[in-house]
């Protein structure tokens, strides 16, 4: 096993879950402030969310002030009344539209996107005081596996100035297949054996075959019957750049199939 480049900051995966997770303290929530206080505070937060999608060009946000965005519905006033107001990085942003088309991507600005719950909800319990500069990404949609491998190597050189590149999305995720019962409900055969697929190939660094999961994982079609919130987890591991340190972050399971496993990965 290798060591801990200090000079370089991990790479972030967090399968985000439910809305919910922003009023509740749990051994998730916990999990997620531990792993930031064991590493270096960043400089700035390059995030790649499976709630904003968009046509291509690759669409980076530029706000200096981004919003909260509170895109669910049904859920009780308490939760729509939380903000969470990191400065952004306008700056930063411009280098990253830069970086993508130096590699072939097209890229544009977008000075109006604020942070969806994908990204601010893990961020309330990663750096609950806001102070991180953060910068939100578009997935392009659709996207095959190699071509989100080839954003997260694209923003892969970023890792080098102290910017920590994180995805977050979501390992199984199945709205249709929740039980309702919550945390006291049995986890579904078919979502712990995809899950536990994925977990191996991680630890193997087979980059190849979790890039070719929609051939060869079991139970693909009801773990992942949408690519949105798996697709960030392909940009993460581009942006690992071969790198084969894997922390788990947590492992665990909501809603009986609802996974919520987080990781980050490091030279």
């Amino acid at each position: 096993m290798s060591t801990l480049d200090p000079t370089r900051l991990p790479v972030l995966f967090v399968s985000h879950g439910s809305p919910m997770v922003a009023l509740e303290e749990d051994d998730y929530t916990r999990a997620l402030g531990s792993w930031a206080n064991g590493v270096s505070r960043p400089a700035a937060i390059v995030v790649v969310s499976a709630h904003w999608q968009a046509p291509r060009p690759v669409r980076v946000a530029t706000s200096p002030a981004p919003a909260t965005i509170h895109d669910f519905y049904g859920f009780p006033p308490e939760l729509y009344a939380l903000r969470y107001t990191p400065p952004g990085a306008p700056g930063l942003a411009s280098m990253i539209i830069e970086r993508l088309r130096e590699t072939g991507i097209e890229a544009e600005a977008d000075p109006g996107r604020g942070l969806d719950h994908g990204v601010w909800i893990p961020l309330r319990f990663l750096y609950p005081r806001a102070e991180v500069p953060v910068v939100a990404v578009s997935l392009s949609a659709p996207a095959r596996p190699r071509e989100l491998l080839a954003l997260g190597r694209a923003l892969a050189p970023l890792r080098a100035a102290g910017i920590l590149v994180f995805g977050s999305g979501g390992v199984v995720h199945n709205l249709g297949r929740l039980d309702r019962r919550g945390g006291s409900a049995p986890v579904a055969g078919w979502a712990q054996a995809f899950d536990e697929w994925v977990r191996d190939r991680l630890e193997a660094g087979d980059v190849d075959a979790i890039a070719a999961y929609e051939r060869l994982a079991p139970q693909v079609s009801l773990a992942v019957p949408t690519s949105e919130h798996f697709d960030p987890l392909l940009v993460a591991l581009g942006a690992a750049a071969g790198d084969g340190r894997v922390q788990d972050v947590y492992a665990g399971f909501r809603y009986g199939s609802l996974s919520m496993r987080s990781f980050a990965v490091s030279a």
